[in-house]
Formats: C-alpha cells, sequence, structure tokens
C-alpha cells in the first residue's frame, strides 16, 4: 500500500504547473486549464490514490485524480453515502 507521500512522488503531475490543476471558474480560460489537467491525469499511474485522497480529505478545489470539482463533488456524495451504508450493514 503506497502511503500519502509515495503516491505524489509517483504522480504525473508532480512537475506541471499547479496553476493548471486550480483554475479560477470553470468558463474561459479556465476550461482549457481543466482540459490539460484531465489529460496529465489520464496518464497518471496514481491517479487513482489521487482520487481516493482528494474524497478523503474533502478537496473542494482543483483537479484531483483526473476529476474537475464539479464533477469529484458528485463523486463525494456517492462516495460518503456507499461508506455510510458500508458501516450500516457491518
Amino acid at each position: 500500500m503506497l502511503t500519502v507521500t509515495d503516491w505524489r512522488e509517483l504522480s504525473a503531475c508532480r512537475d506541471s504547473d499547479p496553476d493548471i490543476f486550480f483554475p479560477v471558474g470553470t468558463t474561459g480560460p479556465a476550461v482549457d486549464q481543466i482540459r490539460k489537467a484531465v489529460a496529465i491525469c489520464s496518464a497518471c499511474s496514481v491517479k487513482e490514490e489521487c482520487l481516493q485522497y482528494a474524497l478523503e480529505t474533502n478537496q473542494e478545489a482543483g483537479v484531483w485524480g483526473g476529476y474537475p470539482e464539479d464533477d469529484r463533488r458528485r463523486l463525494r456524495k456517492r462516495w460518503l453515502a456507499e461508506r455510510r451504508r458500508r458501516r450500516q450493514a457491518s
């Protein structure tokens, strides 16, 4: 199992401009930044660990694990509901 720092060391974005992953807004130039970030994530070997980290720590801003903010918010709601179901079942 990778630790928090391990997956970050292996990330495809580690040498990228952080501004690409944290665009201001969701229109205009931000659309291109989001597209670039998602493209970098798509080739990343640790995008699942990145996404899991973002969900667990409720990262609200930026692109994490290939998911922009709005998509990740929807995903996090489903993820939290599933976690609650699992807890209730055990």
